[in-house]
């Protein structure tokens, strides 16, 4: 296995803590540094497997606390904004339009339709409302229907 310095493995500690695969790690440190490693080398690094148990708790530190940040933070990932998911949407449809091919760039217009709609937020409107805009009553409903029917005859009255 190679010997990595500190910058390196600094790199790895990182990815991994960001949820690169091994393979997209060995693939980026041959980029970055011009090293040349195997996967098991980099799982070595990842203090949640159990090749990585033995790892030194100044990484172990640095995977937590970028690991924490990831999943906290997520206005540095591009995508995660609707004005940067809208704009790709635009390119691609011109690109499909371009080309010729109707039904590619239909389905992404549609997309960028819902993603301007709010289509895939976890946003609930609260549209249900009682009698006369008011809200929901809430009774117990008698098992016997005469006895139901009474009680909901006095809960619409008031």
């Amino acid at each position: 296995m190679a010997a990595l310095n500190d910058d390196a493995k600094l790199f790895i500690v990182q990815a991994l803590a960001c949820f690169d695969t091994p393979s997209q790690v060995v693939e980026a440190v041959k980029q970055e540094f011009g090293e040349v490693i195997p996967r098991q080398q980099v799982e070595l690094y990842d203090p949640t497997k159990r090749a990585g148990r033995k790892l030194a708790e100044k990484w172990k530190a640095i995977f937590k606390e970028t690991r924490e940040t990831f999943l906290e933070d997520t206005s540095a990932i591009g995508i995660s904004h609707k004005a940067v998911r809208l704009r790709a949407l635009n390119r691609m449809a011109a690109k499909a339009e371009t080309m010729g091919n109707m039904a590619l760039a239909a389905q992404l217009m549609e997309q960028a339709a819902k993603e301007c709609g709010d289509a895939f937020t976890n946003k609930v409107r609260n549209e249900h409302t009682g009698k006369d805009g008011g809200p929901i009553l809430k009774a117990e409903i008698p098992a016997d229907p005469v006895e139901a029917s009474k009680a909901y005859q006095k809960l619409m009255s008031g």
